[in-house]
């Protein structure tokens, strides 16, 4: 007897309006939120009341005991929520008649209802947050209802609910489920799951009411749990009724927002806690993980010492000067640790501190007595990139004490039950200064300790009511240590730590002592048989080796060894694999190291991107890297004379093999440990050098100013005119001359098209284009400082030729300026092509759309370049996350993208704090405020609070000091001290002379901490006493004296002040180093923030020929054979197009090797050939080209500088020989055919060109099936092509393609074009429409039968089924199904053919046709097997 059986009036959950939502994805039941009702169909108050009444009367009577009795508030509570809902139902009545009322009026032959007729009903489709929330019967209730009193109320109330029992052929009714029909959604409700209305079950009287033994009971919990699988249903209840009693209660976002959406926005509780904590935000963020760690100070010290022994090899610096760079890394150190200022602060404010400056005595002159006795010598100790490294090494070092304190914990336990003393662990863990050799001391202890580790965790476990079951290999070990076979370990005569210590040559060595007897002898012996686990010497004699071979494995010295020798004297080296050796062509970016060897760990790192292209394609399966140690025959000889004993007999001899044995065995295992971690170290030391150089690459595109219109200071923002003719004017993908005027703001005040802007001919009488002249009089008007102009093709350098030539023609000039003898004038025109990386993201960005919703995308594309020419920084800041799309490195994409932002940004914050951020700009403009995030002490959640405190306060900041609050003034802080001390000084605010509290400090670079020193500063240059300063400032407060100097222009006087003097006595006086910090002071008083970036960098033409074409000079070079595509033919030369856009003229005497045959039989019109490269001009994009056969036959190769030993030559050569011996077997021969489409390529080749081609691309290649054969290549996705065969028949010759072309048999095509129509890109058409389905999953098949095996886990009764690409076939889809829980999954193959589907030998024409068919079918199977 089962509970189930317990329960009369079982109801089923229907189908229509209480089905489960499940995720598209992952199969699995999505949690909802009921409504007020809790999902049921019964919504009315008598019904609440019923409930309350019947379990009120059972508790009297002893069915239910009550655990929790209602305080007398919450019964007040219920009571008064019961009439609140009561008159809320009175008014939505109310109004439900007056509607009725106007239904009428309006439809005089509508029939109202009768009054009896329940006038609140329950929504078909209402959200599905909005139904109805109450609460269900729990399973107190259910066992609590007596069926003889009332069985009535309780069936009529769950009747509605009840559906029959599902069949298999209500299962498979539910799986074939017509997917076309047009209300599906409505029929589709998610299943909701009603909740118990009590916690825990009823107690022992329910139990014997009911008549449940033991067992019943579990059968009981194991259906519908213990009662609290819904406390959070009635949590939410609770928290609803509170809101609903206290209407003004506040609203949170979590209230209202998801999760993701909140996390996305940053407004998270964490976020709140960074966005609110008085610490710089990238402080919080990156220790996050280590809040707990706390460094004590010899920890501190140590930290010091463990960077300043990382940094010191790099620097190169004097070696005498070793102690000063150790004293400005603890330095350092300290600020950013106990002092909490950021890097910008510490470079800025702190520089004193990274340089060394020494005092050099000079001889003395006597005719010149007052010459100092000394010069200055300084030495720059840390620069700005290393003040970086070193708070990433301060990560790092929090992670190894982290990991060392839980050691040491560990270890600690393990001596609080044991009188455990281990020597090893306590001299190797103080000693690990590495994540790995900390690793190595871990697997020691577990090793070593197994039994008390166990032991702890029980103690443990009870305690915590959990404990984890060790390891089964430990276990055995642990057996082999307290058992007899022990004896022979030790026997070996010297221990694993011995033998370590003797191979890292650490103190005296310690000497192999021999037993008296064999070691098979010694295994035989009675004292060391342990039935009946080891019943012979042999087995014995295995496991103990095998013992020792584990403890040398496990010691920690010994791993040190290893792993050093693999650092010193280990070598890569690069083998192709079978896959490789044909895919890997001399053309291919990977036969650089194809056949490379003998790589020392220093060339690794000189070509920190060789290596992870390595890596690359190693996880593709075309290389493997392996790590080979130089001289390790010598190397093994040296540890077995460590291990050895030094004695000359038959027995030394005996023990000495079996050593020999057991180190072989460690060193087997040890290979493949060290192997793994030195790669993996290797690839994150190489991943940190590429993001190092696209860091150096990112900061010098981000110093530079905005461009300088001519007779303007460095810095003003330029008027620019910006055009674009996209792809081009010509060709299939026609674009007009788009144009957009930006002024200095920002703003976009006027913008146009242009179709045609070429100059006329007066001597051929050709007039200019129409648009020439609309041109020059936009020019003229405008008066803009420069044009700028960009495109995506070679095109744009002919829009560019045609500007110039009008500009000079005409003689257009830009706006006029003052010279420097102060008479007007103007320059001609400048017109420069612009860096458009950052233009191609925002021409169809969300951000272009917001900003420019009404432009077309070109024009905004123009807008971009334009704001690029007035502020790079600014744009590239807008640009966010997308930062990490802009090209630094050919190889930045084999980098993690966290890793790569991470470094961006770093320059980013760098370039930031160097120009400072105009906060009151800021709070208007939201280019100014992007930069916000990457000031000093700042981050996107601090930015936006400073951004809301400001205009809370009035939108203006007047000083640098109401930042963090004025009480007096009703100013709310904006920044917490600690943060405003990082972000003073980098937030600037414009001098106002008549505003009384403005001060003119607080436009500059100097920090309010030195206020005092820029004012006295002042005095001095101007001479001032103290009775006047006091008088000035007295009458004008603190900021008066920097104010007089600026009204009376004196500021070249502190030129002469003596600043060395100023330096020695802060020295002395105060212990303050601010020399550095007085040269700061001095520029700043003379000129506020001055533009430090250097001036706009114009493109080079290697940079303008890689953005207009895509290639560079190791991807397109002179010698190199390329396919070209022919344009234009006549009897002297041939007009051909290369794949990047680039012209190319090939000469009447590269035409051919056969001259007597006219060129026009040889090419045809838009016919591609294999072309060399003869000369590449990069400044006029034209290239000069070969077709002659002789020509082709010796194409150039990429000579690489290797050594001797570096490159396997002989390996090459026999793989050429084989590949030639494969390819004169199967008859393969070059072979040429008029086609666009054409290429003379393998079927590795096809599917690399295609890799980077739309869906549906198409490549027709010659086939290795012979003359009479064709090969079509055609990309099915991503990585997946299909090689189509095709049979040519009726041919005039043998190169000729055949009149008849057949595929399969039964498709037939008279030429190419029909062929690719009607075949393959009506394939890609079915392809498209089966992947746009619902049905199917982007995933691969074990993947959609892992969604299909969570969606029947989640749904045991119902079915499913979703169609997924077929990797291994291409051109099939894969028809994975499963009927229910217990079904067997399933797959059918779907074929794709030319304008439909085939499925079980069955054509179908659509997807919805095939979906009803697999249904059919699979119906009938189903009907026959239960026949």
């Amino acid at each position: 007897m089962s509970a189930r059986d317990l329960i009369s009036g079982e109801a089923e959950l229907d189908d229509e309006e209480n089905e489960e939502s499940f995720d598209e994805e992952t199969g699995e039941a999505i949690p909802r939120t009921n409504g007020a009702n809790g999902g049921l169909d019964d919504s009315s108050e008598e019904e609440d009341d019923d409930d309350d009444e019947e379990a009120a009367r059972l508790v009297r009577e002893g069915f239910i005991v009550d655990e929790e009795e209602e305080p007398e508030e919450r019964r007040r509570r219920r009571e008064k929520k019961k009439r609140r809902r009561a008159e809320r139902e009175e008014e939505e009545a109310v109004l439900d008649e007056e509607d009725l009322d106007l239904i009428g009026e309006a439809h005089p032959d509508y029939e109202r209802l009768a009054p009896s007729q329940p006038k609140l009903k329950r929504l078909k489709r209402g959200h599905k947050e909005d139904r109805g929330r109450e609460v269900s019967r729990g399973v107190d209730d259910i066992f609590s209802s007596d069926d003889e009193d009332a069985p009535h109320e309780y069936e009529d109330r769950r009747a509605p609910l009840r559906e029959p029992p599902r069949g298999l052929n209500d299962e498979f009714a539910d799986f074939i489920e017509e997917d076309y029909e047009q209300d599906r959604d409505q029929q589709q409700e998610d299943l909701e799951v009603a909740r118990p209305l009590r916690k825990g079950f009823a107690g022992v009287e329910v139990t014997e009411a009911a008549g449940l033994d033991e067992a019943s009971l579990e059968d009981m919990r194991l259906a519908f749990g213990n009662g609290d699988e819904y406390d959070w249903a009635l949590q939410l209840e609770e928290e609803m009724d509170d809101r609903e009693l206290n209407p003004d209660q506040h609203l949170e976002l979590k209230d209202v927002f998801e999760p993701s959406q909140l996390a996305e926005r940053l407004l998270t509780d964490e976020d709140n806690q960074i966005r609110y904590a008085d610490e710089p935000e990238r402080f919080q963020l990156a220790r996050k993980p280590y809040k707990h760690v706390i460094l004590t100070d010899e920890q501190f010290k140590e930290e010091a010492m463990w960077i300043s022994n990382l940094m010191w090899p790099k620097k190169r610096l004097d070696p005498e000067i070793r102690e000063p760079f150790q004293k400005s890394v603890a330095k350092v150190l300290e600020f950013m640790i106990t002092d909490e200022y950021e890097v910008p602060f510490i470079f800025q404010h702190r520089k004193d501190y990274l340089i060394h400056a020494a005092r050099i005595p000079v001889s003395p002159d006597p005719f010149k007595p007052d010459d100092p006795r000394y010069v200055l010598s300084a030495e720059k100790l840390l620069n700005q990139s290393d003040l970086w490294e070193i708070f990433d090494l301060d990560l790092k070092f929090r992670a190894l004490i982290d990991k060392r304190n839980a050691l040491q914990r560990t270890y600690d336990n393990l001596k609080s039950i044991s009188d455990l003393k281990d020597d090893v662990f306590e001299e190797m863990l103080p000693a690990a200064e590495t994540m790995e050799e900390l690793q190595d001391v871990q697997d020691y202890l577990h090793f070593n300790h197994a039994s008390k580790l166990k032991d702890f965790a029980v103690l443990n476990g009870e305690k915590n009511g959990t404990h984890r079951r060790p390891g089964a290999q430990n276990s055995l070990y642990e057996r082999i240590r307290n058992g007899k076979v022990y004896s022979l370990v030790r026997a070996f005569g010297l221990s694993a730590d011995a033998f370590a210590q003797n191979a890292l040559k650490e103190g005296r060595r310690q000497y192999t002592e021999d037993p008296n007897v064999r070691p098979d002898d010694m295994a035989d012996t009675d004292a060391l048989l342990d039935p009946p686990e080891y019943t012979t010497g042999a087995q014995i004699l295995r496991a103990a080796k095998a013992m020792f071979a584990e403890e040398i494995l496990m010691n920690p010295k010994m791993r040190k060894v290893i792993r050093q020798t693999y650092y010193m004297t280990g070598v890569f080296e690069c083998f192709r694999t079978e896959k490789g050796l044909r895919k890997i062509d001399e053309q291919h970016p990977y036969y650089e190291f194809k056949y490379l060897r003998n790589q020392q760990f220093s060339d690794m790192a000189r070509q920190p991107d060789l290596y992870l292209r390595m890596l690359k394609a190693e996880e593709e399966g075309l290389v493997e890297v392996q790590i080979r140690l130089q001289g390790r025959d010598s190397f093994k000889e040296k540890l077995y004379h460590d291990l050895e004993s030094d004695n000359f007999s038959e027995l030394a001899d005996a023990w000495n093999r079996e050593r020999r044995e057991v180190l072989d065995m460690a060193l087997l295992k040890l290979d493949k440990i060290m192997i793994k971690s030195v790669k993996e170290n290797m690839k994150t030391m190489c991943e940190d050098q590429v993001a190092k150089t696209c860091r150096e690459e990112f900061s010098n595109k981000l110093d530079q100013a905005p461009y300088k219109p001519k007779g303007m200071m460095l810095g003003t923002v330029p008027r620019v005119l910006a055009l674009s003719n996209g792809n081009g004017t010509s060709g299939n993908a026609k674009d007009a001359i788009c144009w957009a005027w930006v002024e200095e703001d920002g703003r976009v005040l006027e913008n146009g098209k242009f179709s045609d802007l070429r100059l006329g001919n007066e001597e051929k009488s050709i007039p200019d284009s129409i648009d020439v002249a609309a041109f020059i009089e936009l020019v003229e008007r405008r008066k803009p400082d420069v044009i700028g102009l960009s495109g995506f093709t070679v095109e744009t350098r002919r829009l560019f030729d045609q500007i110039e030539e009008i500009v000079d023609q005409n003689d257009l000039r830009g706006a006029e300026f003052e010279d420097e003898h102060g008479n007007d004038r103007s320059d001609k025109l400048e017109v420069v092509i612009v860096n458009d990386e950052v233009a191609r993201l925002y021409q169809d960005s969300e951000r272009g759309k917001l900003e420019n919703p009404g432009l077309a995308p070109l024009t905004k594309y123009c807008v971009a370049l334009a704001k690029y020419l007035q502020n790079p920084m600014k744009e590239y800041a807008a640009l966010g996350k997308d930062m990490v799309s802009v090209s630094f490195h050919p190889s930045q994409q084999l980098v993690p993208e966290e890793k790569m932002s991470k470094h961006l940004e770093t320059a980013m914050v760098d370039m930031v704090n160097l120009c400072g951020v105009d906060i009151n700009d800021a709070v208007g403009d939201q280019y100014t405020a992007n930069l916000l995030p990457y000031v000093c002490g700042l981050g996107p959640r601090k930015a936006t609070q400073l951004l809301k405190a400001v205009n809370l306060n009035g939108g203006v900041v007047s000083t640098r000091d109401e930042l963090v609050g004025d009480p007096e003034e009703g100013k709310l802080p904006a920044v917490g001290p600690r943060v405003w001390n990082n972000c003073a000084s980098f937030l600037f605010i414009e001098f106002d002379n008549t505003e009384q509290s403005s001060d003119y400090l607080d436009n500059t670079r100097v920090h309010p901490e030195d206020y005092d020193l820029g004012r006295k500063m002042a005095a001095d240059a101007l001479e001032l006493d103290e009775e006047d300063i006091k008088a000035e400032v007295d009458e004008n407060g603190p900021g008066a004296i920097v104010r007089k100097l600026i009204k009376d222009e004196a500021q070249e006087k502190v030129n002469d002040l003596i600043l060395e003097e100023y330096a020695e006595q802060l020295e002395r006086n105060f212990n303050q180093r601010k020399r550095a910090t007085l040269e700061t002071i001095r520029a700043e008083l003379q000129q506020p923030y001055e533009e430090l970036r250097r001036n706009f960098a114009l493109l080079s033409t290697d940079e303008i020929f890689t953005m207009l074409t895509g290639e560079t000079r190791d991807s397109l070079y002179e010698g190199m054979v390329i396919p070209v595509s022919i344009k234009r033919i006549s009897d002297d030369h041939i007009d051909a197009k290369l794949d990047c856009g680039i012209e190319g003229l090939v000469a009447e005497t590269e035409l051919t090797d056969r001259p007597e045959v006219p060129v026009r039989q040889l090419y045809s019109m838009h016919q591609t050939v294999q072309a060399k490269i003869l000369r590449l001009e990069r400044r006029s994009m034209s290239a000069r080209l070969s077709l002659r056969e002789e020509e082709l036959r010796r194409p150039f190769r990429k000579v690489h500088d290797r050594m001797r030993d570096e490159w396997d030559d002989q390996q090459e050569e026999q793989d050429k020989e084989s590949l030639q011996e494969k390819n004169n077997v199967s008859g393969r021969t070059q072979r040429v055919i008029k086609h666009p489409l054409f290429r003379a390529f393998n079927s590795a080749q096809a599917e690399e060109y295609l890799g980077s081609q739309a869906r549906g691309d198409v490549v027709i290649r010659p086939s290795s099936k012979g003359f009479d054969h064709l090969a079509v290549t055609w990309k099915v996705s991503d990585a997946i092509y299909q090689h189509i065969d095709v049979l040519e028949l009726d041919k005039e010759n043998e190169f000729s393609v055949g009149k008849t072309l057949k595929i399969s048999g039964k498709y037939t095509y008279s030429d190419l074009d029909e062929l690719i129509v009607n075949h393959v890109k009506a394939m890609a058409k079915k392809i498209d429409e089966m992947m746009l389905h619902e049905k199917f999953h982007s995933t691969t098949q074990k993947e959609t039968e892992r969604w299909l095996t969570t969606y029947a886990e989640a749904n045991p009764k119902r079915s499913n089924y979703a169609f997924c690409i077929n990797e291994k076939h291409p051109g099939y889809f894969s028809l994975c199904f499963k009927a229910g829980l217990k079904a067997q999954l399933g797959s059918w193959p779907v074929k794709v053919v030319p304008n439909a589907y085939e499925c079980q030998r069955n054509p179908y024409p659509d997807m919805r046709a095939l979906c009803n068919g697999f249904k059919l079918i699979f119906g009938r199977m189903m009907d026959g097997k239960r026949r």
